[in-house]
C-alpha cells in the first residue's frame, strides 16, 4: 500500500468542460473533510470527491448523476493501491453533455492522471518491542539496531543490571531482528511486545 507524499493537481478540458483534480494525503476522516472543503470551488458546477482510509471510504457525486463521479474517483484511488488519500475533482460545465459513460471516464480519468503524477510513499506496518539487555551487550545491540533500515530506538531506560530499549521497526523485520539480537547476546536479551 502507498499514500501520497504531498498534494498534487491535474487539469484537463473534455468537450469544453474543464476538470481540475486535487489529491493529497489525509490521516483521518476529519482531515479528508477539511481537505475537500479547502479545495472546493463554490463557483464551479460540481465538486465531486472520494477518500479512502483503510476500510473506511466515502464518495460524493455533488449533483452529477448517481455513480458517475465520486465512485470513479474512488476506483482511481483503489486502482493505484492508495490509502490515506482524498481526491477532489472540480468541474466547470462547458455546455456539452457527456452522458453517464463520458462523465465516469472524465472524473475517473482526471483523478487517475492526478494520482499517477503524484509522488508516493510506501505505507509500512510497524511494531514496537522492548529489548532488555545487560550493560555488557548494550553498545553492540544499539549499534546493530541502528544499522538496520527502518529500525528506530524510541526510548531507553536504565536499571541496575542493564537497559531496556523501546524499539519501533517494520513488522516484516520483526523475526529477523529478534534472531539477530538473540544471536549477538547469546540469548541473554529479553524481547517482549512494548507496553
Amino acid at each position: 500500500m502507498f499514500s501520497l507524499e504531498n498534494v498534487e493537481t491535474f487539469s484537463q478540458e473534455i468537450r469544453k468542460s474543464r476538470f481540475h483534480a486535487v489529491a493529497g494525503p489525509v490521516a483521518s476522516e476529519q482531515a479528508a473533510r477539511e481537505f475537500i472543503a479547502a479545495h472546493s470551488d463554490p463557483g464551479a458546477t460540481h465538486n465531486c470527491w472520494a477518500w479512502r482510509m483503510g476500510q473506511n471510504y466515502r464518495f460524493n457525486d455533488d449533483g452529477e448523476p448517481g455513480g458517475t463521479a465520486g465512485k470513479p474517483i474512488l476506483q482511481a484511488i483503489d486502482g493505484q493501491s492508495l490509502d490515506g488519500v482524498a481526491v477532489l475533482v472540480t468541474r466547470w460545465f462547458g455546455g456539452i453533455l457527456l452522458g453517464s459513460g463520458g462523465l465516469m471516464r472524465a472524473y475517473g480519468g482526471t483523478a487517475a492522471s492526478c494520482l499517477r503524477a503524484a509522488a508516493k510513499v510506501e505505507l509500512v506496518a510497524t511494531v514496537e518491542v522492548a529489548i532488555g539487555c545487560g550493560f555488557s551487550d548494550l553498545a553492540l545491540v544499539k549499534a546493530r539496531l541502528s544499522a538496520r533500515a527502518g529500525v528506530h530506538i524510541a526510548g531507553e531506560t536504565f536499571g541496575a543490571e542493564g537497559a531496556e530499549l523501546v524499539v519501533t521497526l517494520p513488522e516484516r523485520e520483526l523475526q529477523e531482528t529478534i534472531r539477530m539480537v538473540t544471536d549477538i547476546t547469546s540469548g541473554r536479551a529479553a524481547i517482549t511486545p512494548a507496553d
